[in-house]
């Protein structure tokens, strides 16, 4: 990857974003002894890793403990009580339009990306009856600040004098690596507290970026907070608007991506789960699974922290001792709930498809899914009724499920009244910990996509890189880099990667970043 990335435009897309350009090589293996290369985790990362891998002629084998490909984004059928057949997922997730190299990845079997439909808005509301929306704020830094603010219920005028614009400063320009060193060992609320941010504002609309990390404000890094904000606000002029699959995740994007690398020759081992990698005396790797073992050139280990943890844990030769007590310190967030329902009767015809909830108990988000996905427009014009997902983020450990569940069931009958009426016809629930947790301070020891063996990548929203992404872009960008570095080594071409600025928009901006950031 050159480390000096080429600004560029394309059609439909942020004037300013960076191109990194792909390294130079062949564009495929061609003859026999193709190099082999395991990819250990079936999530976005793993498939961007075996996508690229694949094309350029590796011969590669993708390992997924699991029944089901997508990783977080997985979907599995469900029988309901009244027969439906129906998916189940691991609940919502925004497609924002600055995630350009996810959205490469869905181009190779959806080119118009026609599967993805938007949203129009983010709505927010707090229990405090203040509510936000940015269908109006405009897109450009850094009037998108300014009009959020000029808009915005939690920002009063008077609140403007409690800012402070040498602590907000820095955060028009924000650059990484730096970015760690100068905001890693304070929390988010911290720093939104170092700022001034009213605390109106901080509960209706940080506070719910926040955990969208499933992290509370004072577990996460301010670094995370800070690049959450030039990605997704200060830096890009994408804005928060974004778009969601028009049919569950399997259907919309997995099985297809799954057709297209089972046509590429890539062996898809799902519901295998890798239980160490041991070394291969003639060089390379040995994957060890219930089923056997095979070899391998190189690795990708595209795993939640969890899993990378035990897979280092199992595996006494990987890399070197170094890394592996770093991988050892890996926490996973606190545990989340995904509670979805099928209604008898409608919600509310205004009600939108997605709403960010604050000050509603455990409750930080409703989705109505038959507003966006085909699926459930199909159950509910069969029922008369709704499709309706709750989320709970960053629950205390010691939470039990049954009583959360209710909590946010009761929070629902707060927000939407009318659902007081309905009867629930089906329920599922999904209650998982293997989030990534960015804590204070732990920036040194989540790994990057290199490791001290060269044979070894690691790829995932858990890694650290010099490229301003995160959550899913960060998933699919690193599986990218993993790929990458691999190829590379062999002769191959890389990918071309695309990002939001990775610097302030504006000499101006940079300047007042400058001048606030120095002593």
């Amino acid at each position: 990857m050159s480390p000096h990335p080429v600004r560029a435009a394309r059609r439909g897309r942020d004037r300013k974003a960076d191109v990194v350009p792909a390294h130079e090589g062949r564009d495929r293996h061609t003859g026999g002894g193709a190099p082999r290369c395991a990819v250990v985790g079936g999530g976005i990362a793993g498939l961007a890793a075996a996508t690229l891998l694949a094309e350029r002629g590796v011969d590669v084998t993708l390992y997924e403990r699991e029944g089901s490909l997508g990783g977080r984004l997985a979907g599995w059928p469900v029988e309901l009580a009244d027969g439906s057949a129906a998916t189940m997922s691991r609940g919502f997730h925004a497609f924002f339009r600055q995630y350009y190299n996810l959205r490469g990845l869905l181009r190779r079997v959806d080119p118009g990306l026609e599967r993805l439909r938007g949203i129009g808005d983010y709505p927010l509301q707090h229990a405090s009856g203040l509510h936000d929306s940015f269908s109006r704020v405009p897109r450009t830094p850094p009037w998108n600040a300014l009009g959020f603010a000029a808009l915005s219920p939690s920002f009063r005028l008077d609140d403007l004098g409690g800012l402070n614009p040498r602590a907000a400063l820095p955060l028009l320009d924000v650059r990484l690596p730096e970015l760690y060193a100068r905001y890693d060992g304070i929390s988010a609320r911290a720093l939104l507290e170092r700022i001034g941010f009213p605390e109106a504002a901080r509960h209706l609309a940080f506070e719910v970026f926040s955990r969208s990390f499933f992290a509370d404000p004072d577990e996460l890094s301010a670094a995370e907070l800070a690049l959450m904000f030039h990605i997704y606000f200060l830096g890009s002029s994408e804005g928060l608007l974004f778009d969601v699959p028009d049919e569950p995740y399997p259907q919309a994007l997995w099985d297809p991506l799954a057709r297209y690398l089972d046509g590429h020759g890539v062996r898809l081992r799902t519901g295998t789960p890798v239980h160490a990698v041991e070394p291969d005396p003639r060089g390379g790797h040995v994957v060890v699974t219930g089923e056997g073992t095979e070899r391998a050139d190189a690795l990708v280990l595209a795993l939640d922290p969890g899993g990378l943890r035990s897979l280092a844990a199992h595996s006494p030769a990987l890399c070197d001792e170094a890394w592996r007590a770093r991988v050892g310190r890996l926490s996973c967030a606190p545990p989340f709930l995904v509670q979805r329902i099928w209604l008898d009767r409608p919600v509310g015809a205004e009600r939108p498809g997605f709403l960010g909830t604050s000050g509603y108990g455990p409750l930080d988000n409703i989705s109505v899914l038959e507003r966006w996905e085909g699926e459930a427009l199909r159950w509910a014009r069969k029922s008369g009724g709704s499709v309706v997902e709750l989320h709970a983020y960053a629950a205390a450990p010691s939470s039990d499920p049954e009583a959360l569940s209710r909590a946010l069931l009761a929070e629902l009958h707060r927000v939407y009244p009318e659902t007081r009426r309905a009867r629930v016809v089906d329920e599922r629930r999904l209650w998982r910990a293997d989030c990534p947790l960015f804590p204070v301070g732990g920036a040194d020891d989540r790994p990057t996509v290199d490791t001290p063996d060269p044979s070894v990548t690691v790829a995932g929203d858990l890694v650290r890189t010099d490229l301003p992404v995160a959550l899913m872009e960060r998933a699919a960008t690193t599986g990218f880099l993993a790929a990458g570095a691999h190829l590379r080594r062999w002769g191959l071409r890389g990918q071309t990667l695309w990002t939001v600025p990775r610097r302030g928009r504006s000499a101006v901006v940079r300047g007042l970043a400058a001048f606030a950031g120095s002593p």
